[in-house]
């Protein structure tokens, strides 16, 4: 399987809402960051860190989150996701809609690591 058709996988698995297929391109020392000003930001190591860090607090806050896959970006080691995210707050009611990109980097035939890189503003004001 290439490079791309793993982050493919990992996205398709997103879309089914199945978080062990999301989770299976990450080994023990993956790290994965989500970024500054965002309400998980953070760099996080694994799939347990992962799930409980990410995963986990965006089921509990949110209703209807989704990532929607715009482009997929092949640069050999370096896979971008490009797309929007969206969903409704589940204590506030308000819904977003924020553009985000996706890096992920592979050393070899591994996933080294996850930087995500987004517009943080309309989900913050989403919170409040």
């Amino acid at each position: 399987m290439s490079k791309v058709d793993v982050i493919a996988a990992h996205y398709a698995a997103s879309d089914r809402g199945d978080l062990a297929g999301m989770l299976a391109p990450l080994s023990a020392d993956t790290t994965w960051t989500e970024a500054a000003g965002f309400p998980y930001a953070g760099t996080y190591t694994g799939p347990g860190e992962v799930r409980r860090n990410v995963f986990e607090a965006i089921a509990a806050d949110w209703d209807g989150y989704r990532f929607t896959l715009a482009e997929l970006l092949d640069a050999g080691d370096t896979i971008v996701g490009i797309g929007t995210y969206s969903g409704t707050h589940r204590h506030t009611g308000k819904s977003f809609s924020a553009r985000v990109a996706h890096v992920w980097t592979f050393d070899g035939d591994r996933l080294a690591r996850f930087e995500q890189i987004v517009d943080s503003a309309p989900v913050i004001a989403a919170t409040g």
